[in-house]
Formats: C-alpha cells, structure tokens, sequence
C-alpha cells in the first residue's frame, strides 16, 4: 500500500474554483490522489469524470463508481479529448533525505517543475479546442521554463486563485489555448 496524497491547503484551494468550470463538461483529474477534486468535479455537475494517477492505492481510494479511474503515468494510458483537465501535481524540488513512497506524492522532479513541464507538453492533444486547463502550482516551483512552454505551446494562463501559505504562496492557472 502506498501513500496517497492526504489533501491540504493546495487541494482546498484548487477545490474552491471548480465548481465555477465543471457544469455539464468533460472533466480530468490528472494526479487525483485522494480524489478531491474529482469529486467535486461530479458535485459540481460535470457530464463525466475521469481520474488519473500513477498510484493504485491513490485510485482504490476513490470509492464512487461514477468516477472513472485509469492508472497512468501522465497521458500514457488516456484516450480522448476533455473540456476541462485538473491537474494537482507534484511540484516540490526533489529532497534527498524524504523516503521513495513521500517523494512520489509530492516531488516534481530535481527542479519541482519537471513534471508539471512533461503534463504541459503533452495535455494538448487531450484538450478540446475550447477546453480549459487548470493547474496548480507554487511559488517553489521555477517558473521560466513552463512559461516559455507556455508561450511555445500557444497557451495563455492568469492566476485564478492563490494563496499565502507560511513557506509559499499557491495558484491556481487557468490556462487555455491562444486564438
């Protein structure tokens, strides 16, 4: 049994805004975890759900069958196009001293940004033409290189959400194709 991601004050944050996005659309929730915010997703009357985690344990968790669950790393195993993706991520620089199972709920890669940099690079080809991304991130995670993904990739974002926490400050992006 492995970790599951217990939410905090990223989630509550992220769970404040999507309510807002939800109705009626096609939803993901890339890096479920405990499965809050698909969760919220369904309250808020999305047309479908879709849980995505690389954790099996953080999938058994979610125990409501009208949210579909696929075990993926990223978009591996994700067919589809959605109107809406969540996405919570990992985004902590890696810490040599923090054990295997922690580090996989909640290190980003060396930086903190990498894997944030590897769901951007793919989450495109998954997104409806007038679909919305949202996505969490800190102000502990480097930002130069997703924006310039950002910029290479013809995507907007502004901040829709944040708040200061005692050793950073989190947002929630918005993040949608240029036209």
């Amino acid at each position: 049994m492995s970790l599951v991601y217990e939410p905090a004050e990223d989630s509550f944050l992220f769970e404040s805004v999507i309510e807002k996005y939800a109705k009626n659309k096609s939803v993901l929730d890339m890096c479920t975890g405990s499965g809050i915010l698909a969760k919220k997703a369904l309250e808020s009357v999305a047309k479908s759900v879709t849980a995505v985690d690389i954790n099996k344990s953080a999938l058994d968790s979610i125990t409501d069958n009208r949210i579909k669950k696929i075990r993926s790393s990223l978009f591996q195993k994700v067919k589809g196009k959605f109107d809406l993706i969540l996405c919570n991520p990992p985004y902590l620089a890696e810490d040599k001293y923090e054990d295997e199972e922690s580090k996989l709920a909640t290190t980003g890669g060396e930086e903190g940004d990498e894997l944030i940099l590897k769901f951007l690079d793919q989450v495109k080809k998954h997104l409806e033409k007038d679909g919305i991304i949202l996505l969490l991130v800190s102000s502990l995670t480097p930002m130069d290189k997703i924006n310039k993904l950002l910029e290479k990739e013809n995507l907007t974002s502004k901040v829709i959400a944040s708040k200061k926490i005692f050793f950073e400050n989190l947002e929630v992006l918005e993040i949608k194709l240029k036209f």
